[in-house]
């Protein structure tokens, strides 16, 4: 096998570009980019101002997999078209990294993952970068090591994805139905579900609050409450928005005999002397709490995000190294995602696994009537720089 993987990429937008700029700078160094496919041409014209030869380019992606000068893809497309192209790639047997969302509806990513079923030796990959970073690594094995019980509650506000109406109107498919397929928990939030299910597992009931065009002037859900419950008995809270110009990040777990946060990319602990359970039963003094020791955590600091799920990605094709995240895990943060869109749009607590079919009835009902909009200059692209997750 070559030493690098030969690499086409589906999409230069925001973050499709940001991969190539990556790759081309040598920061994965077992990769090669060899075609680049936008169905936009002021797009691919403006790749061919930075990269000129070195890239062959498409405007139609579907050649670009039957050219035969790839073997593998990443797809960094809108959202619905996400299972479409890792199907075509898959069929193909061409390495295929997804970015996120998997999908935008459950129905259509179960077809992705029996599709990949069918391909064993073809490594099938999602772009889940946040899980590089060295805190929420540490934080799970804190949680799933079994030294601190159960956990009893859950609560991450991730409220710091402020967002203007220019990064709205950038795009038509951005912020509508038809285009996207929601709004902040497809977009900006999918790294934090996915996270948040890592770490603590997921729920058996969700039940949400949401709004729609709330703070901008889009279709779709730019503010969000959800309460969820898990099969222990702890619950959970998930707060996450686009329109709070100075927002928070601070992820909460109160566990039986410790607790976690983690805010301004620091991992904090405090272990209980003993469980509460434990010290509730046992204390004679009605107002104290359960003496308790503040935890020196340390990390290996490593926090690489795209590159590093890049450079696993062709280490897994090029010597059969661990990836990142499998792309058959993309469906456990977008089913939280879905149950939380079905519990707005039924104004009812759901139950997981929920219907599939109701979810994509429910969701085409709001597709029905969306409408595209103005873009503010189609071959533009906003430069994600260091966002926190890199959302497209």
């Amino acid at each position: 096998m070559s030493n690098k993987i030969k690499l086409g990429i589906i999409g230069n937008g925001n973050m499709g570009s940001a991969h190539l700029k990556n790759i081309k700078e040598g920061k994965c160094p077992n990769i090669e980019v060899v075609a680049l496919a936008d169905i936009n041409p002021q797009k691919l014209e403006k790749a061919k101002a930075l990269y000129g030869d070195s890239l062959t380019y498409f405007e139609d992606a579907i050649e670009m997999l039957d050219s035969g000068i790839i073997d593998s893809c990443i797809i960094a497309v809108p959202h619905y078209d996400h299972t479409r192209y890792a199907i075509e790639c898959l069929k193909r047997e061409i390495h295929v990294m997804v970015e996120k969302p998997a999908g935008v509806f459950t129905k259509q990513v179960k077809e992705m993952n029996e599709e990949a079923k069918k391909h064993p030796n073809t490594c099938f990959a999602m772009m889940f970068n946040q899980r590089t970073n060295c805190i929420y690594r540490k934080l799970r094995e804190l949680v799933q090591s079994g030294k601190y019980g159960q956990i009893r509650r859950t609560n991450w506000i991730i409220t710091n994805w402020y967002r203007s109406q220019f990064y709205y109107d950038s795009g038509d498919w951005r912020a509508t139905w038809s285009g996207e397929g929601g709004g902040v928990l497809l977009n900006q939030a999918p790294h934090q579900l996915d996270l948040w299910q890592w770490i603590c597992g997921m729920p058996v009931k969700v039940q949400t609050q949401m709004h729609f065009g709330k703070w901008h002037n889009i279709e779709v859900e730019d503010d969000v409450t959800t309460y969820v419950e898990y099969e222990n008995g702890a619950t959970g809270v998930f707060i996450t928005t686009t329109g709070d110009a100075y927002g928070t990040n601070r992820f909460e777990i109160q566990m039986d005999k410790a607790k976690f946060v983690c805010e301004n990319d620091k991992l904090m602990g405090w272990e209980y002397e003993m469980t509460e359970q434990e010290y509730s039963a046992t204390s004679k003094n009605g107002f104290a709490s359960v003496p308790r020791k503040e935890m020196v955590i340390e990390t290996d600091g490593e926090n690489p995000q795209h590159v590093g799920v890049m450079n696993a990605f062709a280490d897994n094709i090029l010597f059969g190294k661990p990836l990142i995240a499998e792309g058959y895990e993309g469906i456990n943060g977008l089913t939280l995602s879905n149950a939380m869109h079905l519990s707005a749009f039924l104004n009812k607590e759901i139950k997981l696994p929920f219907d599939d079919e109701l979810y994509y009835e429910e969701l085409m009902k709001r597709v029905a009537t969306s409408k595209k909009k103005d873009v503010v200059n189609t071959a533009d692209t906003i430069d994600i720089g260091d966002t926190f997750a890199g959302s497209k």
